[in-house]
């Protein structure tokens, strides 16, 4: 009888990010995702710098999402010897084309950065260069939604939509060598009404081995239309007082939403005429990839059906130009700017907060998940005394948060998916999500029914 057996990498024991999953099977061995971690730097770098498996003697990748949390270490594998294929979605694979060149030029300069401020040190060192993140591009096989794939013999896998991110994938594993198994791995789980994407359709059957996220198995998040009110709330109150709005956000997925709730809006007479900057060359990238994968919104939509210009109203801006950027720091008046990286931790969202947040009109909104040990989180819990480059700074803006935009399934959400499955699950893995949340998601599964239910520990292995 050959191995079956399966090993947690990342996203494990109360972690939310890097995910990264080991399958052993039909003599193959297959990473589910290769993300990397988010947090503090030291540990972040001690724990992404290490492999924990030789890139060489892997057969393939097969990723659920582009979100760098789930790709970000593919550069990394590639200089280390992986040449195999990775699988993803189309769009999935045109998202890293754009977010792992992205990842790697923020390490390059994250680096002269603190090199000049005499701070370097070796967890200030890139992972990968711009090349590798390229190569990766060329090992990335676009597969459609609901297409059988053939990984060799007795091994095969398809895509179901997650409804998380553009292009996200729920991936449906068989094992039919000895004993036909199936293995579920959720990735990531959206929520049902998001804008512009698909609701998630979970495939149907019964299920040996279920992989299921777990970021907020433990919270129920306002309705998203509920959302949308809150935020026109905002935006008239902050213009009403002169301010501006700060939303730091992920350039894949939430910014997209932000645009298109902020669009709607606009339309519906609910903001005044408030210029909003997209301020994120990221972003802009992967809102022409938007533009590319129509085939893929969610066409019961009212604006889908009736625009096709869901990213562009007279109001909005997209800023690229560093000098473009740089004169946002210094306008005067309302104005809303959305700019990533959605935890605070790189890119022009600091940069903003650093010449706003001090300004008592202005208010900082936060629209999406932030992990563990990230400014982000820092001020979610209240700190007001925060270090922004290296210095210390009071933020005087306003704090607002509005969950109804996470990308991620609540708990009525995930519950909701696991019934949908439509069959018996034998056994149950809980990954990504803080321990609180995880073990909220334990319970879940045990009252649907699902007897045995682990949330293991990085680096653990089973035998399935």
């Amino acid at each position: 009888m050959s191995i079956l057996r399966l090993t947690f990498h990342g996203g494990a024991g109360g972690q939310v990010t890097g995910s990264m999953h080991l399958l052993e099977a039909a003599g193959a061995r297959i990473l589910l995702d290769s993300g990397l971690f988010q947090g503090r730097r030291k540990e972040a770098y001690r724990l992404n710098a290490t492999l924990p498996v030789d890139p060489r003697q892997l057969d393939a990748i097969v990723l659920s999402h582009a979100h760098i949390d789930h790709s970000g270490r593919l550069p990394l594998l590639v200089s280390r010897g992986f040449h195999g294929p990775i699988y993803s979605t189309a769009a999935t694979r045109d998202l890293c084309g754009i977010m792992l060149p992205d990842s790697a030029y923020i390490q390059e300069k994250d680096a002269e950065y603190l090199a000049r401020r005499g701070k370097k040190g070796p967890e200030s060192e890139p992972l990968y260069t711009m090349a590798d993140a390229v190569a990766v591009q060329e090992l990335l096989v676009g597969i459609p939604y609901q297409r059988l794939v053939h990984l060799r013999k007795h091994l095969t896998f398809e895509f179901t939509d997650a409804g998380h991110i553009l292009g996200s994938a729920t991936v449906s594993m068989r094992i039919t060598e000895d004993r036909p198994h199936r293995l579920v791995f959720s990735g990531d789980i959206g929520r049902t009404g998001l804008p512009i994407i698909r609701d998630p359709r979970p495939p149907q059957g019964p299920v040996d081995t279920l992989i299921i996220e777990s970021t907020y198995a433990n919270r129920m998040h306002e309705s998203v239309h509920g959302a949308e009110d809150h935020l026109g709330d905002i935006v008239r109150r902050a213009a009403a007082n002169g301010g501006k709005v700060l939303i730091p956000a992920f350039a894949v997925g939430r910014t997209q939403e932000i645009i298109y709730a902020l669009h709607s809006l606009y339309r519906a007479g609910k903001i005044p005429e408030i210029p909003c900057f997209v301020d994120s060359p990221l972003a802009v990238n992967a809102t022409d990839i938007f533009r590319l994968h129509p085939e893929i919104f969610d066409r019961r939509e009212a604006l889908v059906e009736s625009s096709d210009q869901l990213f562009h109203w007279p109001m909005v801006h997209y800023v690229r130009d560093v000098s473009e950027s740089k004169a946002l720091n210094s306008r005067q008046g309302p104005a809303v700017i959305v700019a990533a990286s959605g935890m605070i931790e790189a890119g022009r969202i600091l940069h903003h907060l650093k010449n706003h947040g001090g300004d008592h009109r202005n208010v900082l909104l936060f629209v999406g998940y932030q992990a563990a040990h990230t400014l982000g989180r820092r001020i979610l819990e209240g700190n007001r005394e925060i270090r922004v480059f290296g210095d210390m700074m009071e933020l005087r803006a306003e704090v607002e948060r509005i969950d109804g935009y996470s990308a991620h399934a609540d708990q009525n959400e995930l519950r909701d998916w696991v019934r949908r499955l439509g069959g018996p699950v034998r056994r149950a893995f809980v990954v990504h999500g803080e321990t609180e949340a995880g073990q909220a998601m334990a319970e879940l599964l045990h009252e649907e029914g699902v007897e045995k239910v682990t949330i293991p520990k990085l680096g653990q292995s089973f035998d399935l």
